[in-house]
């Protein structure tokens, strides 16, 4: 049997003080699209009870790097949805709704598949149509 693998540190030379932000950060857009505490939780990567409610008061001490990455992908995601649509509370709405990109399920509904690839699948998406890639 093997062991459970331990979750990466964040980048090497992260400091703490940014680890910070970019969770408050993450916590400001949650607000935003009014996301669930358990939906935030599976966006973070299913960190514990104890230490998501931990993270939503501040109290960084570390943080994996998956969920690092998350995060990243998540403010990445909010950037496209303002740059693609410039109306805040109409692109904050846009995630819950249905649309095609998605195959007729709503661009939250594949971030919450769970994996950290589907954040990377909704990021690439937003930035194909808006011009950034395929």
């Amino acid at each position: 049997m093997s062991a459970i693998p331990k979750p990466l540190p964040p980048e090497p030379g992260t400091p703490p003080e940014k680890i910070a932000v970019a969770m408050k950060a993450f916590f400001r857009v949650a607000s935003l699209w009014d996301v669930s505490n358990e939906q935030a939780r599976v966006l973070l990567g299913r960190p514990g009870r104890a230490t998501y409610f931990l993270w939503k008061k501040g109290e960084v001490r570390t943080v994996p790097y998956d969920t690092v990455r998350r995060i990243s992908y998540v403010l990445g995601i909010y950037k496209a949805l303002q740059i693609l649509l410039p109306i805040p509370a109409r692109a904050d709405a846009w995630l819950k709704e249905p649309n095609e990109l998605f195959g007729g399920r709503s661009a939250l509904d594949r971030m919450l598949g769970g994996d950290v690839t589907d954040l990377a699948a909704v990021r690439r998406t937003l930035d194909a149509v808006r011009g950034g890639g395929a």
